[in-house]
């Protein structure tokens, strides 16, 4: 598989928690989310719904953008996940 710089946003099922990452192996770290490998954030509160990705030309601007999307209100979050996924749908397959 070859490596893709992005920036992803995961969800719990309720959308009250939300965690955003970084990653050059999205489907990969995804997958680590998901089956909960080590004890974290995302498996403690249950966060492993994909509901939004943006790929990146190289880590760098991959890095930037999660640290710009960290400091954002909530409400900002919300609406950019909205923008391509409006039913906050499972990206998962897709990718």
């Amino acid at each position: 598989m070859d490596k893709q710089p992005c920036v992803y946003i995961l969800s719990s099922a309720n959308r009250n928690v939300l965690y955003i990452g970084v990653t050059s192996q999205l489907q990969q770290r995804i997958w680590q989310h998901r089956t909960s490998i080590s004890d974290s954030f995302t498996s403690k509160y249950n966060v492993n719904c994909l509901v939004f990705y943006e790929i990146h030309q190289t880590m760098e601007a991959a890095i930037y953008r999660e640290k710009q999307l960290k400091s954002w209100r909530r409400n900002w979050k919300d609406e950019l996940i909205k923008s391509i996924n409006p039913y906050w749908r499972d990206l998962y397959d897709t990718i």
